[in-house]
């Protein structure tokens, strides 16, 4: 046991072992604390000084590569300033370009739909005066038809017919001849004769037209067959080789309308055409009918000479042949004609129908030749029957 004093009261108190083993331990243990603590504060204000040594180091490291970074960033900024403002030069020029192309297209539209107000108001105001004169042009026929007579009707057809002839006279028959038909001994007459000769007088071809009109207010409608017989009589009167109608009748009869008709299974040698075809016909009877002159000029020669009964035979042959070479260069100059009216002009499709019919005619003809002999040559002729006669014996 021991005793001990308290330094603060005084008083004394025993403490056995264990206790002072206690509180020594107490003492260590607070004076080791308290070391620790000292340490503690020693090395926390060692740390703070580096702390704040580093810190401070950092920060200046950091300063300086901030300010490099921003240096670099306002070079940056710098740049892309600069690219912002080319841009928006750029930007400002090419709005500035496409608002003058804009202005420059707009004004360009402007012109040309005034220009195009101009024309428009032209076209109108022209087929406005076109149209005008044909109203006009109409009012006049209209009136000019309706004051007209049936014989007047007609007489204007024929008329017209005879200008269109005298168009060409000069160039396409100069040698021809076409006048009225004035010759009424015989109780009536044609209105027109076509006839053309060659140098000897030898007829080519001969025509007799007749021009039937007819007024849209006459009560009574004529038809084309009503004057077919009496046309067909003055032919064989005045003794032409062909009669053709030229005819306004029948207007709706596609029969009529789509060219040149030909009625030879009633009439021998007729037509019945539009005015449209009055030239075209003749022009193609006639070269049809100048193929046929070498015969018509060797026949005539024969009536003027004394040929010999035994070169009869050899003449006809030479006939034959000469009209079938004839027939086909007739033929081909025919269809020639065909593919250059075919290429040329789509509205005479119906000349086309009418020149493969006189084809058709020119063959029947090269047969009826081809079918030609002494034997039919005779045939009514006693004086040649009885020189062959002579011969044969």
């Amino acid at each position: 046991m021991s005793q001990i004093k308290c330094p603060h009261c005084g008083k004394e108190f025993t403490i056995d072992e264990s206790s002072y083993a206690d509180i020594v331990n107490q003492i260590r243990t607070k004076e080791f604390k308290a070391e620790v603590h000292e340490q503690l504060e020693q090395l926390n204000h060692m740390n703070e000084k580096n702390i704040v040594i580093e810190k401070s180091k950092l920060e200046t490291k950091y300063k300086d590569e901030l300010t490099v970074k921003e240096s670099f960033i306002q070079k940056l900024q710098a740049k892309l300033d600069m690219l912002d403002k080319e841009k928006e030069l750029e930007k400002q020029k090419a709005i500035a370009e496409n608002e003058k192309k804009v202005l420059e297209l707009s004004n360009q539209i402007e012109i040309t739909k005034r220009e195009k107000e101009l024309e428009k108001s032209s076209l109108e105001e022209k087929y406005k005066n076109q149209l005008l004169a044909k109203d006009e042009t109409i009012a006049f026929y209209k009136d000019f038809k309706a004051k007209q007579s049936t014989k007047m009707v007609g007489e204007s057809l024929e008329q017209h017919c005879e200008i269109e002839f005298n168009k060409i006279r000069s160039v396409a028959f100069p040698n021809a001849y076409f006048g009225k038909d004035n010759d009424a001994s015989t109780g009536s007459k044609g209105d027109f004769i076509f006839q053309e000769k060659d140098e000897f007088g030898n007829e080519i071809i001969s025509i007799m037209f007749e021009m039937k009109n007819e007024n849209d207010t006459t009560a009574t409608k004529k038809k084309n067959r009503d004057f077919l017989k009496e046309l067909d009589k003055d032919r064989n009167q005045k003794k032409c080789e062909y009669a053709i109608l030229v005819s306004l009748l029948e207007s709706d009869n596609d029969l009529y309308n789509e060219g040149i008709v030909d009625v030879s299974h009633e009439y021998p040698k007729m037509f019945v055409i539009r005015p449209q075809f009055f030239i075209p016909m003749i022009s193609l009877l006639r070269n049809a009918a100048l193929n046929a002159l070498a015969y018509k000029q060797e026949v005539a020669l024969m009536k003027k000479q004394n040929i010999d009964i035994t070169n009869f035979e050899d003449n006809l042959e030479s006939f034959k042949t000469g009209f079938s070479r004839n027939y086909e260069l007739a033929s081909k100059k025919f269809k020639t004609a065909i593919d250059e009216i075919d290429k040329t002009i789509s509205h005479l499709q119906k000349t086309k129908d009418a020149l493969l019919s006189s084809e058709n005619n020119l063959r029947i003809a090269n047969n009826k030749a081809d079918g030609l002999t002494v034997k039919k040559l005779t045939r009514g002729n006693p004086t040649m029957a009885a020189k062959f006669e002579d011969l044969k014996k």
